[in-house]
């Protein structure tokens, strides 16, 4: 039955990111066809104004009293992976807590964690989770935002997450569902993030940091031999498989400062070629029973060079992550809101139930 006072379901979507004083969001509608249509794209950063101002500014963009979805930016979490306690489902969480205090950068009791399972559950052994990882302080710039918006916030969600909704609607397209596949988004001020998915997934992922004005360096000179990685260069919280079925090591990062050692552009662009060329190894060795179909990368204007690059020095298919069979109304969207808003279109295409 359908009571007269119950509301129609809306077919609108408002994904946001808040992060370093600025806003990028996604208006979509859903359409019967599961393609969703981009009502508006932007990017508005506060800048010098006072809170109240900006709040204004966002009121008079329509983004008050909305229900809106919200992805945390790589910078503002840490992404952890640890085997799984053995204690009730309900216990889950206590334990983790006790499980990561001596990895997480803020105090035990500063931070808010929500646990998820790595892979489908089928690998032997099992029992490995991802944990993630916020500061109070985080979680209170998105809520008290929102709370000056009117809105409501029934997701708090990751780019890790949406990134592996997005490769998983093109292996679907592609009939690859069951296989691996990886995809790696580098956006301007961000950490690269790679991920590896698979039946619908997420198996691996591995944060790179970008050397400064990286977005701008020239990527496809020759080379005649893998440059040498320095002691000083390590990614952003690498873990190590321990055997096929998944089992690691947790290898942390001493920081995620300063990881690009001084040298010419490069070098510098060959090192991150070499911990991309690290990570892919690493998933043959560690999952040989799950061989990657392929990867797919995004660099808003600089997409396609990326994939160019990479499928040469590389010597494998990098194809692009083309996800506008899935959104229509992108074309008109300025490249350079596109290339920071992307993410989020992951949380459209969002199904279970995950959150902070």
């Amino acid at each position: 039955m359908h009571w007269p006072w119950t509301r129609k379901v809306s077919q609108d979507q408002i994904i946001v990111s808040w992060s370093a004083k600025t806003l990028a969001y996604v208006h979509a509608r859903a359409g019967d066809d599961g393609v969703f249509a981009i009502q508006r794209m932007g990017v508005e950063r506060q800048g010098t104004d006072s809170m109240d101002d900006f709040v204004d500014h966002l009121q008079a963009l329509g983004l008050k009293g909305r229900e809106v979805k919200v992805m945390l930016s790589p910078e503002q979490y840490q992404f952890l992976q640890i085997e799984a306690p053995a204690v009730p489902p309900e216990e889950l969480r206590a334990a983790a807590r006790y499980q990561i205090r001596d990895m997480v950068q803020s105090h035990i009791d500063d931070i808010t964690l929500d646990v998820m399972r790595l892979g489908d559950g089928q690998q032997k052994p099992p029992g490995h989770l991802f944990v993630v990882a916020a500061t109070h302080a985080v979680l209170r710039e998105v809520t008290d935002l929102g709370g000056a918006l009117s809105w409501t916030i029934p997701v708090i969600d990751i780019q890790e997450m949406a990134q592996r909704n997005l490769q998983n609607a093109l292996a679907l397209r592609d009939a690859r569902g069951e296989q691996a596949n990886a995809a790696l988004v580098l956006v301007e001020g961000h950490q690269a993030v790679l991920t590896i998915s698979a039946h619908d997934e997420l198996f691996y992922t591995r944060r790179l940091e970008l050397p400064e004005g990286f977005m701008g360096m020239t990527w496809s000179e020759s080379r005649d031999e893998a440059p040498k990685v320095e002691e000083g260069y390590s990614p952003v919280e690498e873990y190590v498989p321990g055997h096929s079925g998944g089992g690691v090591s947790y290898s942390p990062a001493p920081s995620t400062t300063g990881a690009i050692l001084d040298g010419g552009s490069s070098e510098r662009v060959q090192r991150f070629l070499v911990e991309v060329q690290r990570s892919l190894d690493l998933w043959d060795r560690s999952w040989s029973s799950m061989p990657l179909a392929g990867l797919r990368v995004y660099a808003g204007a600089r997409t396609q060079e990326l994939a160019d690059w990479l499928s040469r020095d590389l010597g494998q298919a990098v194809l692009t992550l083309d996800i506008e069979a899935q959104f229509s109304g992108l074309e008109s969207i300025p490249v350079e809101d596109k290339a920071v808003c992307l993410p989020l279109l992951g949380l459209l295409l969002r199904t279970e139930n995950r959150k902070l």
